[in-house]
């Protein structure tokens, strides 16, 4: 026998279901007792004796966690009503009526084609044990306990096919809600990424490059005093100058070291713990699906903190059209830092695609344009080249900044 179905929670419908199931079945016992004592008949007490009997079986096996658990012991406990059932019928006609509950509990217990062949089989015992007390073979014999299985076996399935509906639709419930906390966390996320990004760069592009300017200026002014001859006698109003400005251009340089600390503490955690060609390496090392390889070409230099940012987030974003829509076996990321530019290449031999499509409004999302805007917004130039079939080649170059 195949393992017992899966239990199922308890729903007020199913409660309801099983409970006129058994009321139904102690109805119908004690109707064929009632019936038996009232017009005499020769094996009343056999009757009332084995309806109490099927009863207190039944009872035990509603109330037995074994049942509801385990194929083998619902098949022992559906054995035993059967035998009892039995001898009830084969004394009383009135216990064909007990053979429709039966139906229902059959089915319920037992996997679809046991249930099925239970039902079958109480069905001809009930007809046979009709047949045996009428003495006569007419229609109803057979009708009665047939309709009676047909209608319990399209009940059952009906209500197991009703069932699993709900059960999809509960299950899809559950996952559209899940997928809005995961996007509303991921929205969330993306806001303080972004926010952290803004304000390093705020920092980087007003604070910092006024605070580098003003210590130029001040060294500049040092310099030209520290060459006036008259600096040299004290207590010269040079001299006193020549002090205060040595004294503000260390404040400068340590407000710039400050602002600095505030730009690395606001960059991505990709990039806190070390370099962008080290983040890029991690993404390479860390990618699911095709072989990724990432190589540096030229001498690497320190970029601004924008600059590492965009070309991090581009090479993720590319990486992940990879990942989900190229079917590439192999993709290559190359770092290229040159005299006055820094320059991203991702490449994959994957099933490429129309690159003149997705500029159309072709059904591309917006990864390219998102990468295309991080790329202009820094000055620099966004490129891709692909074919259906021939792989895909992204480029990003951006101009570094003229240092002072």
């Amino acid at each position: 026998m195949s393992a017992a179905p899966p239990s199922r929670p308890l729903t007020p419908v199913t409660r309801v279901l099983r409970l006129c199931l058994h009321a139904l079945l102690l109805g119908l016992l004690a109707l064929a007792s009632a019936r038996a004592v009232a017009d005499s008949a020769p094996h009343a007490g056999w009757v009332t004796g084995l309806s109490a009997l099927l009863a207190a079986v039944y009872a035990a096996g509603v109330r037995a966690p074994a049942v509801h658990r385990s194929a083998r012991a619902a098949g022992l406990w559906l054995a035993g009503v059967g035998a009892v059932w039995a001898a009830l019928l084969a004394v009383s006609p009135d216990g064909v009526w007990v053979a429709f509950p039966l139906y229902f509990l059959e089915l319920h217990l037992l996997r679809l084609r046991w249930g099925l062949a239970a039902v079958a089989a109480t069905a001809c015992a009930a007809i046979g044990g009709f047949l045996a007390h009428s003495g006569s073979v007419t229609p109803g014999a057979f009708l009665g306990p047939l309709l009676g299985g047909a209608v319990a076996v399209a009940t059952v399935l009906g209500y197991q096919a009703l069932y699993r509906e709900s059960e999809r639709r509960r299950e899809l419930i559950e996952e559209l809600i899940a997928t809005r906390a995961e996007l509303a966390a991921a929205e969330r996320g993306a806001g303080i990424l972004a926010e952290r990004e803004r304000l390093a760069r705020e920092i980087h592009d007003t604070l910092a490059q006024g605070l580098s300017s003003i210590q130029l200026l001040l060294r500049a002014a040092e310099r030209a005093l520290s060459e006036d001859p008259a600096a040299a006698v004290p207590p010269s109003p040079a001299a006193a100058a020549l002090g205060h400005i040595a004294r503000a251009r260390e404040a400068a340089q340590d407000n710039l070291a400050e602002a600095r600390r505030f730009v690395r503490a606001l960059t991505p955690p990709d990039l806190e713990h070390g370099s962008l060609a080290a983040a890029l390496e991690r993404l390479c090392s860390g990618a699911p699906g095709p072989r990724v390889r990432f190589s540096v070409s030229g001498t690497p230099r320190a970029l601004p903190t924008p600059y590492e940012v965009a070309l991090l987030r581009i090479a993720q974003s590319a990486l992940a059209n990879v990942v989900r829509h190229a079917g590439a076996g192999r993709a290559e990321i190359t770092l290229t830092f040159m005299d006055s530019s820094v320059t991203l290449d991702v490449v994959d031999d994957g099933r490429g695609f129309d690159p003149a499509g997705v500029a159309a409004g072709g059904d591309g999302g917006f990864g390219l344009p998102a990468m295309r805007a991080r790329a202009e917004s820094l000055g620099g130039l966004f490129t891709v080249e692909s074919d259906p079939g021939q792989g895909t080649a992204v480029a990003v170059t951006l101009p570094l900044p003229v240092e002072a």
